[in-house]
């Protein structure tokens, strides 16, 4: 069985490329000015926003690896940089011998709050600013249609 290909269509190329211009530039924009004001990139930066809102600061490196979609082995080298850093600790899982914690330390969290109000206004500088409010609403609602659609495969 022959299967044919489904090309893109001149208005799905340009609506492709503006989509995957315009997202690495914003995530290439806003890893600098991280990078630049508070000395850690983007991937970092998640991985503290993510260990903060977790119960008592701290989540199984498994599951962390999973919100912040990265694989487990990246996961481990940045947990190793961030606790070099004094930000993250690793403790052994209490029901599960195999597992581990990733934990974010009193450190860690004053470096999150301090450069969360920077971070915060690059993205309202580079992404909200430049849309009205009508614009943002379909942005939500594109975004969440493509993740539901993406967690299905």
């Amino acid at each position: 069985m022959v299967v044919m290909t489904r090309w893109l269509d001149e208005d799905e190329q340009r609506t492709w490329r503006a989509f995957l211009t315009a997202t690495r530039g914003l995530m290439d924009t806003l890893d600098r000015e991280l990078q630049r004001d508070a000395g850690m990139p983007h991937a970092y930066y998640e991985i503290l926003v993510r260990l903060s809102e977790a119960p008592e600061r701290r989540l199984r490196m498994s599951d962390l690896a999973d919100a912040t979609g990265s694989s487990r082995s990246r996961l481990s080298h940045a947990i190793a940089r961030l606790e070099a850093a004094g930000w993250v600790r690793r403790e052994e899982c209490p029901t599960d011998r195999r597992g581990q914690l990733a934990l974010l330390t009193d450190e860690g969290f004053a470096t999150l709050a301090a450069a969360a109000p920077g971070h915060v206004e690059g993205v309202r500088r580079h992404l909200f600013d430049a849309l009205t409010p009508a614009q943002v609403d379909q942005l939500r609602r594109i975004s969440e249609t493509l993740v539901d659609h993406l967690r299905e495969t």
